[in-house]
């Protein structure tokens, strides 16, 4: 069977590979949508130079597919199932992909298994918010307005936030913003993100920002934005090993501040299985945001769109075994 391979910075090649034995307590799954995000191009442009090659797989980890064997009694997975599988290794660009039961998630009928794969992404963002402070009435700063950007938009407002403005430089994605909560959009390619910000919140800055974007830019500008004493989240996957940082801006803030990633290792997996519930329930319409689909011999220009965001991509989707 055929899988990616990272070979270099930025560069990927198809390799041959065997199945996967089954093992006791895993289950077999045919990939059929991976989607894209700032984590594959960290893994794909920066990873730490003496690691490459990456093993094979890599770079994949937003996945759905159709269950093909299963050596879990009584885990209620059974083969035909669709179903959103973890990869924490990210190594599941492939055409046949093993994962330990816990990691396999049955996606409800009648429900689009494109819609359904949002469910990680949507998950690592339910797992970051867990972490913040009572937003209620709160003003917040999303830099990045990428999927988990907007992802962002939308729960903070479920959890209260009266101001959400939502930062980029790509206006179909501050369009989109505006969709799933942003209460105001700042387009920092056209005006300073400092001035604007500060207009929109009476010079008061906001209580919250988010870095979604991970560009060395954007998690400079995040201290900025923020209100002496305030909280800075920084979540985006910086594509950089190593940036010049702002620290004399950063310390003068006396904020709060955290980094986070690894929904995939969180106990019971609860963040995931909300967000595939409120997939499911229609309580968040993702479709909008899946701009892009590649079949999986294109799979190369999918990352190259995802790293220059070109052609006003939001969500890429790469397609494996037939559609």
């Amino acid at each position: 069977m055929r899988a990616v391979q990272v070979v270099g910075p930025g560069q990927i090649e198809f390799v041959e590979i065997s199945k996967p034995e089954l093992k006791p307590g895993h289950v077999i799954v045919r990939p059929r949508y991976l989607s894209l995000c700032g984590s594959d191009i960290h893994m794909l442009h920066y990873h730490v130079g003496h690691n490459y090659p990456l093993p094979v797989g890599t770079t994949g980890h937003e996945m759905v597919g159709i269950v093909e064997e299963v050596d879990a009694p009584n885990s209620g997975i059974k083969a035909g199932d669709w179903a959103l599988t973890l990869a924490p290794a990210q190594n599941a660009m492939t055409e046949c992909f093993m994962a330990p039961q816990e990691h396999v998630f049955v996606l409800p009928q009648g429900t689009t298994p494109q819609v359904m794969l949002q469910g990680q992404q949507l998950g690592t963002v339910i797992f970051a918010c867990k972490r913040l402070p009572n937003l209620v009435g709160k003003s917040v700063a999303v830099i990045g307005q990428g999927s988990a950007g907007i992802y962002f938009d939308f729960m903070l407002r479920r959890m209260g936030a009266s101001t959400v403005i939502g930062v980029d430089q790509i206006e179909a994605r501050l369009q989109a913003a505006k969709q799933f909560g942003a209460t105001h959009t700042v387009n920092n390619s056209k005006v300073d993100a400092l001035e604007a910000v500060a207009e929109i919140t009476g010079g008061q800055l906001v209580d919250l920002v988010v870095e979604a974007a991970g560009e060395p830019s954007s998690i400079n500008l995040a201290p900025y934005l923020m209100k002496q004493y305030g909280h800075l989240l920084y979540f985006g996957i910086p594509r950089a090993l190593k940036i010049e940082f702002d620290f004399r801006v950063f310390f003068s803030k006396y904020g709060h501040t955290i980094s986070n990633s690894g929904a995939a290792r969180e106990p019971g997996h609860t963040s995931t299985k909300q967000a595939l519930q409120m997939l499911a329930r229609g309580e968040i319409d993702v479709e909008p945001l899946l701009t892009h689909t590649f079949a999986f011999e294109r799979v190369a220009d999918a990352y190259e769109m995802a790293y220059r965001r070109s052609d006003d991509c939001i969500k890429i989707l790469v397609e494996l075994n037939g559609g």
